[in-house]
């Protein structure tokens, strides 16, 4: 910890002594393109070629990073990016562990960081942090409210043993206390685990109606095929997490039905004419699709978007205040970003605020459900 600390303040004295302005606003990018997130990462990834080369007249540099769903290595290329790329913003990280790695660093070294995974802060204590990754609490939501119409009352949960895992986890237990839900086991794995065998009987054995996952990425299906494999029969419940492609793949047969909540792009064309979010969502999927190929569609790559959407619309106002390169600028464009306004992305409306840097509301929530090989809106 010591060592983070000297590393973020010997940053931030170096960006204070080299803050010249530039003639290209540099923004850099933090994802998890391989290790266990790089399902997700790929999609994170792809998002970028879709980005402008200049914003408000001024050139754009993308640095892109691998932290490979690490993050000791975010928080290392954090530092780099900092002290020697010198760049305006950050676009991500796209991993919640790396995200609460490299906020601390990030703020002190005054630099807008765009988290991209769900990540709990208060933007009192951390101003520079914002999120475009709908809040679990707020997705959560959406998949109790459905269980409780279908009159689940004891679940189980299966999540990984790490901060994600319990961030799930106390969403789950907000939602299952508001609705009368009972919690009969908690059981965790490693995203780099091979087997969930023995957590799925511990499961089973207690007879849930219905399982919560608290998962992501290709190792989501873990538990999901060795639960169908032994014969469980309820009901399986995943997070925005899941939502992908590479999650079907994986999980064959043993994913039908499992059931999720995602953002608007995932399903944009399922979507009625009025969702204010279908034509944002269609336009970008329209690209995206052509490049990468019709079941290429996934949430990640609309939260790089997002990302982009948010700081093209607040660039222009920092530009009034600073150059790139300049402190000024950073400090702007962290004041425009905090006054974003009902602007529609593809993964929901961003409506922000001093006590709120991410802005959406159920607007940004809908659930699916696997059915032949697909994800599928839940009407």
């Amino acid at each position: 910890m010591r060592a983070r600390l000297f590393a973020a303040a010997a940053a931030v004295a170096f960006l204070g002594v080299s803050a010249e302005a530039q003639a290209q606003i540099k923004l850099g990018a933090i994802l998890s393109i391989s290790g266990p997130g790089a399902a997700m990462g790929v999609g994170y990834k792809g998002a970028f070629d879709f980005f402008p080369k200049e914003i408000g007249g001024v050139p754009v540099e993308y640095i892109v990073r691998d932290d490979a769903t690490d993050a000791n290595v975010g928080f290392t290329a954090a530092q780099r990016m900092i002290s020697e790329d010198h760049i305006d913003a950050f676009i991500g990280p796209s991993l919640t562990a790396t995200d609460a790695a490299v906020a601390p660093l990030a703020n002190q070294a005054h630099v807008p960081m765009l988290a991209m995974a769900p990540y709990e802060y208060d933007p009192a204590k951390q101003p520079y942090t914002f999120s475009d990754a709908q809040p679990l609490s707020l997705m959560m939501a959406a998949v109790f409210k459905y269980m409780q119409a279908h009159g689940v009352k004891q679940i189980g949960y299966i999540g990984f043993s790490d901060g994600w895992g319990d961030q799930v986890l106390a969403a789950t237990k907000q939602w299952s206390q508001t609705d009368g839900m009972t919690i009969l086991a908690d059981e965790r794995y490693a995203r780099t685990d091979t087997s969930a065998e023995a957590q799925v009987l511990k499961l089973m054995s207690v007879h849930p109606e219905a399982i919560v996952m608290g998962t992501s990425a290709t190792p989501a299906a873990l538990p999901v095929v060795a639960l169908r494999h032994r014969g469980f029969k309820g009901g399986l419940y995943g997070n925005h997490g899941i939502v992908s492609p590479a999650f079907i793949k994986v999980g064959g047969a043993a994913a039908e039905g499992v059931i999720a909540v995602t953002s608007p792009v995932v399903v944009y064309d399922q979507l009625p004419d009025s969702n204010v979010v279908k034509p944002v969502a269609a336009a970008f999927m329209a690209d995206y699709t052509k490049q990468f190929g019709p079941q290429s569609i996934n949430p990640f790559a609309g939260y790089s978007y997002d990302a982009m959407l948010l700081l093209k619309n607040a660039i222009p106002i920092a530009l009034k205040a600073g150059k790139p390169g300049t402190e000024e600028f950073r400090v702007a464009l962290r004041d425009a970003l905090e006054k974003t306004h009902e602007l529609v992305g593809v993964s929901g409306v961003y409506d922000m605020s001093p006590t709120n840097h991410n802005g959406q509301d159920a607007r940004a929530a809908v659930l699916v459900e696997v059915k032949d090989g697909a994800w599928r809106a839940i009407q």
